[in-house]
């Protein structure tokens, strides 16, 4: 079955990236054990992600890799943010690399990680971990169907075979 909007799609994945040396190394993966399964069309992926993956069908295999800015955009050096003590009243300092949830004036939510720790603020980096990096992505594509009408009705896959419970 190809792939096309509302179907829900598993597949496999090696995620490559550059180190600092421009070396492409192994990010992460997705097995056929514990695939990635999405629904197709429903704004979950990066979009030029499931732009690669159009028309491809179960069986089929793929490799493509994507700009920093069709993954995870630049890395944006005023997305760092100092936040002030007080809002960690009665509550542990967080130490440098946890990743914390915020949420913005609006109800926005969102996360950033503490990169520093002064007496006075925590200054997190609201940028995508991936963000400033290219990706290449090389996978198969382990099954294609039909989205059911409870998932299009949630908006996401249930898993590979439509029956993952809430």
């Amino acid at each position: 079955m190809e792939i096309k909007p509302k179907h829900v799609v598993s597949v496999t994945y090696d995620l490559y990236v550059n180190d600092e040396n421009g070396t492409e190394v192994l990010e992460e993966s997705a097995t056929e054990e514990q695939p990635l399964t999405f629904l197709y069309g429903a704004d979950q992926m990066l979009p030029k992600f499931e732009e690669n993956l159009s028309g491809l069908s179960t069986g089929d295999s793929y490799d493509f890799h994507l700009s920093a800015e069709d993954a995870y955009g630049e890395y944006d050096d005023e997305a760092v943010a100092n936040l002030p003590i007080d809002m960690f009243n009665g509550q542990d300092k967080p130490e440098i690399g946890t990743v914390l949830p915020l949420q913005d004036n609006h109800g926005n939510r969102f996360q950033g990680q503490v990169v520093s720790v002064a007496e006075d603020g925590i200054i997190v980096d609201l940028n995508h971990p991936m963000a400033g990096q290219a990706l290449h992505f090389k996978g198969n594509i382990l099954n294609v169907r039909p989205a059911t009408p409870e998932e299009l009705s949630h908006g996401h896959a249930h898993g590979a075979d439509g029956h993952h419970h809430h």
